[in-house]
């Protein structure tokens, strides 16, 4: 991914705003205007809207990796959704490298268990959603899934935008033995 370039247009205007909303929250935040897109913005973006002609801002994660923190980033920045700002978490249902490409059926039921456990959680109603998804670790096989957050967090980071909107399953797939899901809310 270090080859491949996707000039999409930043949009100072719309980062200024989203540091109002999350300062208005109570979250500190800073801009870094030099960094280049995360391949986890790019290359999903580059599949959605290859002509790179529509501004993206990157937010990044929370150093604690804190769950909780992450819906209620979301929930801060939940009244761009009515400025037709697409608020989009990237990452995987499923995130463990090194068993992913051992190609290992050891690691398949559990990763079936946590696309389930995580499917239920995200399409539940939204008390019980946020509430389910601050404690995804406690899910079956989450830590087999993911050993570190960042891959999912993006997914905490949609959920408390969604507000009151139900969560749907959109994507469903098994890549390698593994379940893979995604998931849009409103």
């Amino acid at each position: 991914t270090y080859t491949l370039q996707y000039p999409a247009p930043g949009s100072p205007a719309l980062a200024a705003h989203m540091r109002t909303l999350l300062e208005q929250a109570g979250f500190a935040s800073a801009e870094n205007a030099e960094r280049g897109f995360d391949h986890g913005v790019f290359i999903p973006f580059m599949l959605a809207f290859p002509q790179a002609d529509i501004p993206v801002v990157e937010f990044s994660l929370q150093k604690a990796l804190d769950p909780a923190e992450h819906l209620a980033i979301g929930a801060a920045l939940a009244p761009l959704r009515a400025d037709n700002v697409l608020i989009m978490g990237t990452g995987l249902s499923y995130h463990n490298l090194p068993h992913f490409m051992s190609g290992s059926p050891a690691t398949d039921e559990p990763a079936k268990a946590f696309d389930a456990w995580l499917t239920r959680s995200v399409c539940a109603p939204p008390p019980e959603r946020t509430a389910q998804l601050t404690h995804w670790a406690q899910a079956p096989g989450a830590r087999l899934c993911h050993p570190r957050e960042e891959h999912l967090l993006p997914l905490m980071v949609a959920a408390g935008a969604a507000g009151q909107d139900y969560g749907q399953q959109i994507y469903s797939d098994t890549v390698l033995g593994k379940a893979l899901s995604g998931y849009r809310f409103g």
